[in-house]
């Protein structure tokens, strides 16, 4: 198995509940490691550019509004199989259908209120981290 980094953002909705150190709490014990994390918040024109891949899709605006309607978690993190183990433990995106003990399930509300967001792939993982971090922040 491989190490690899992956980005986790705790989405406003989990900072509005005050839910943030429940969800890192259950990073933790997963056995990822962190490596940075930053409170922002996003502008219009950043949440654009981190989902750029989905302009021009019907749920853009709203994808785009919600995450920049207020603070995030930005999360760099690293472990075996960094991007999988980080997805699973995330869990399905509509938390309706997500397993057991995972965090969406845990603490999702709906499809667009599900708490985290996660890199899909090595690949994008290092683009999106881009946004957000600096080498220089990572700390092992």
């Amino acid at each position: 198995m491989a190490t690899e980094r992956t980005l986790a953002l705790i989405k406003p909705d989990a900072v509005e509940s005050k839910i943030e150190g429940d969800v890192l709490a259950m990073i933790c014990q997963s056995g990822l490691n962190i490596l940075a994390i930053k409170k922002v918040k996003l502008s219009a024109s950043e949440a654009a550019l981190f989902y750029a891949v989905h302009d021009g899709k019907p749920f853009f605006a709203d994808l785009t509004s919600f995450i920049s309607s207020g603070p995030l978690y930005a999360v760099a993190l690293e472990g075996e199989n960094g991007v999988v183990s980080w997805r699973t433990l995330m869990g399905a995106t509509n938390p309706a259908e997500a397993a057991e003990g995972t965090i969406r399930k845990r603490f999702g509300k709906a499809i667009n209120r599900n708490v985290v967001h996660g890199s899909d792939s090595v690949e994008n993982a290092k683009i999106e981290m881009a946004i957000f971090f600096s080498e220089l922040e990572y700390v092992k």
